[in-house]
């Protein structure tokens, strides 16, 4: 029987004079994989930090296997991992010496020579992390949030920067993942990889919450929120999104001539 592994109720968040996250609920069962979508600003960012501990919401009950993270952090950590967009390491440090410093912090590392190679990055062991190409650090990233044998996994841009077949064995091998009992929280702003994995799909529009259930549920939601005229069968999650995302201003011509 599934387990829920995150319950966000009434989650709140501002910054000074702005209010990032307002009244966000959502959950997250053992084995199921959740997409957060949006555009830039929707607040995706700072409501999966809250859920990772590193922020402290202003109001809302948040709990990561039955703890709140922000106070419980260290408990948390233990059976979480997380993938950020953007990380740092020590300049110079290779990348078979990350790899160890990082099993170090768990008392059942996974086997990650293992991941190593099933990564595509048995090759760079000796190589400087800051070296690495963009698609190598960020699979580089993703080896790093499987070290602990994490019950809940936390992606952010899960495939950006990776090659078209690098993606796809990447989804083959969280699909895999989900199957093991894995809950996975993943931030995506690609619509194919969410069509792709996700089972429920939490849409997040200026902080405030829009949508929050199974992909196929997302379908009739934008199809209420359309006319008639525009509505189309068999849409791609994509084109369901364009639909109703806010527009933005493209560039023209008259801003470069």
């Amino acid at each position: 029987m599934s387990q829920t592994i995150v319950q966000v109720e009434n989650l709140n968040l501002a910054y000074k004079h702005l209010r990032a996250v307002q009244n966000v609920s959502f959950s997250v069962k053992s084995g199921e994989i959740l997409a957060v979508i949006g555009q830039n600003g929707s607040g995706k960012t700072s409501a999966i930090e809250c859920v990772e501990g590193l922020r402290k919401p202003d109001s809302g009950l948040i709990r990561v296997f039955g703890k709140d993270p922000w106070l419980h952090r260290r408990e948390v950590y233990k059976e979480m991992g997380v993938q950020l967009q953007e990380a740092e390491y020590p300049l110079k440090i290779k990348v078979e010496e990350l790899c160890r410093l990082f099993a170090g912090f768990y008392e059942r590392p996974a086997d990650w020579n293992l991941l190593l190679t099933q990564m595509g990055l048995d090759e760079k062991r000796k190589r400087p992390v800051h070296r690495l190409s963009g698609g190598e650090k960020q699979r580089l990233s993703i080896l790093l949030s499987l070290m602990g044998r994490p019950k809940l996994l936390i992606l952010d841009e899960l495939t950006t920067g990776l090659d078209p077949e690098v993606r796809q064995n990447m989804w083959i091998s969280f699909e895999n993942i989900r199957k093991g009992g894995v809950a996975v929280i993943m931030v995506s702003h690609y619509m194919d990889e969410v069509e792709a994995l996700a089972d429920k799909i939490l849409y997040l529009e200026k902080g405030k919450q829009q949508f929050f259930g199974k992909q196929h549920e997302f379908r009739e939601y934008v199809k209420n929120r359309v006319s008639g005229d525009e509505w189309e069968e068999n849409l791609s999650l994509e084109k369901l999104y364009l639909m109703i995302a806010p527009e933005t201003t493209g560039l023209t011509m008259e801003g470069i001539l």
